[in-house]
C-alpha cells in the first residue's frame, strides 16, 4: 500500500478547481444553486491553505533573520494551526452526519 504524502496547493491556485467542486451550473430541486455549499467549503479549506502557507513563509524569514519579532510569527502559526483543527473537526462532522444518513432505515 503506497500513501502519497499531503502538500501545499500554492495560494494562487483555484481550490475549487483543484478539489473538482466548481460545477455550480443551475438550479437544485429546492430552487437553491448547486453549488453553494461546495463553493462555501473550497473557500474555507482555501482560507486555511493560506493561513498555512503564510505561516511557514513567516516561519522560513524568522529562520533566515529577515524577521525579528517572534511575537507575531507565533501568533500566525497557533493561528494556523487552530483553523486547520478547526477544518478537521468540520470534516469530521460532515462525515459523521454522513454515515448516520448511510446508516438510516428507509
Amino acid at each position: 500500500m503506497n500513501i502519497d504524502p499531503v502538500g501545499f496547493i500554492p495560494p494562487g491556485q483555484d481550490i475549487a478547481a483543484t478539489a473538482g467542486l466548481a460545477d455550480a451550473a443551475g438550479l437544485g430541486a429546492n430552487g437553491v444553486a448547486r453549488g453553494d455549499f461546495a463553493s462555501w467549503i473550497a473557500r474555507e479549506i482555501g482560507s486555511v491553505n493560506e493561513k498555512i502557507a503564510s505561516a511557514d513563509t513567516q516561519l522560513q524569514r524568522l529562520a533566515t533573520g529577515e524577521v525579528e519579532n517572534l511575537h507575531q510569527v507565533m501568533i500566525g502559526l497557533e493561528e494556523a494551526k487552530v483553523s486547520f483543527q478547526l477544518m478537521v473537526q468540520v470534516r469530521n462532522k460532515l462525515l459523521e452526519a454522513y454515515q448516520d444518513i448511510l446508516r438510516m432505515q428507509v
